[in-house]
């Protein structure tokens, strides 16, 4: 009976020394340097459990042993504060690296930059091409509707979810300039507001010029004058998709409801998707007594108040486009 008791004594110690060395070497190995050379990148899908998460790292060549990781992460208490998304794992980063990513949500931030300027098919194509992003678009926004920012989203995330916060923030711009607006501005409406800028958007570049380019305009308004800018004439003919040729005469002449060589007033909606400058500027114009502008070949424009002075403006700048043409 006592040898019996000896034998079982002993096989318990054994046992005891045995585990305690497979939880030292498994230790040992969970918080060992891993085995990736370079940095990756591992998606973790929602609704992954310990299981799939370890085999998913295991395979992906950030960690050794799957068994090793869904162990250690147990030991700790831990498999329940694991988190989805898109990590990067960076070189020789160990499993209780990996382990603390996944418990804080240290997940890559993608962006993708949505130009000023660029007409709804055109914004459509961009967030189609951007990796990374899912779901399909199901309708065209309406042309102004968004806001040109770069925005920030997480691997997974839908092309509808991200127009809807670019939607949200245009709303916020433009309640938040409508309320400092200048008095008397001769349209009335949020939404004429936006025609206007995204005008403006288009026919400078330059962020010194667009309150005088936007002040331009508001004089022809007051005055009754047509717009008359080739940005909408290009939009009447060719929609978002831009014209890949020079304007012609008959493009001047053609009739349609955006040409604003052929229409009093406003086209009927933006012909871009303005951004925060080209509102503001539009909202509060340059107090300036222009009524004309045309290229000046620096990349800006020259302004003009009389007919004459622009004519001679104009000239120039024909001059300037036949000395780059030969």
């Amino acid at each position: 009976m006592r040898r019996l008791l000896s034998l079982l004594v002993s096989l318990a110690m054994l046992a005891l020394i045995t585990g305690a060395g497979l939880l030292w070497y498994g230790q040992q190995r969970f918080e060992a340097p891993g085995p990736a050379t370079a940095a990756l990148e591992v998606e973790i899908p929602p609704g992954s459990g310990l299981n799939a998460i370890a085999r998913r790292l295991e395979a992906a060549g950030a960690i050794e042993s799957a068994d090793i990781f869904r162990l250690g992460t147990r030991v700790l208490r831990a498999e329940r504060g694991l988190k989805a998304g898109e990590y990067a794992i960076a070189p020789g980063a160990s499993m209780a690296d990996i382990l603390a990513q996944l418990q804080g949500g240290d997940i890559i931030e993608r962006r993708v930059t949505v130009p000023e300027g660029l007409t709804s098919l055109q914004i459509v194509r961009l967030l189609r091409e951007t990796p990374r992003l899912t779901g399909e678009i199901e309708a065209i926004p309406p042309e102004g509707s968004l806001a040109p920012e770069t925005y920030f989203f997480t691997a997974g995330e839908s092309r509808a979810d991200l127009l809807a916060r670019m939607r949200a923030a245009q709303v916020e711009i433009l309640d938040t300039l409508w309320e400092s607006r200048a008095p008397d501005l001769p349209f009335d409406t949020k939404e004429e507001a936006l025609i206007l800028a995204s005008i403006v958007e288009k026919e400078t570049g330059v962020s010194s010029e667009r309150a005088r380019v936007a002040g331009v305009f508001v004089n022809r308004l007051r005055r009754g004058m047509r717009l008359q800018t080739d940005p909408t004439v290009i939009y009447g003919i060719a929609g978002g998709e831009g014209l890949d040729r020079p304007i012609s005469r008959a493009d001047l002449r053609d009739r349609n409801p955006y040409n604003t060589y052929v229409i009093d007033g406003l086209p009927p909606t933006p012909i871009a998707h303005p951004g925060r400058a080209s509102i503001a500027a539009t909202l509060n114009p340059a107090g300036t007594t222009d009524l004309y502008f045309v290229a000046d070949g620096t990349g800006g424009h020259a302004f003009a108040r009389t007919l004459a002075e622009h004519n001679r403006n104009v000239q120039r700048w024909r001059r300037i486009e036949a000395e780059r043409a030969e």
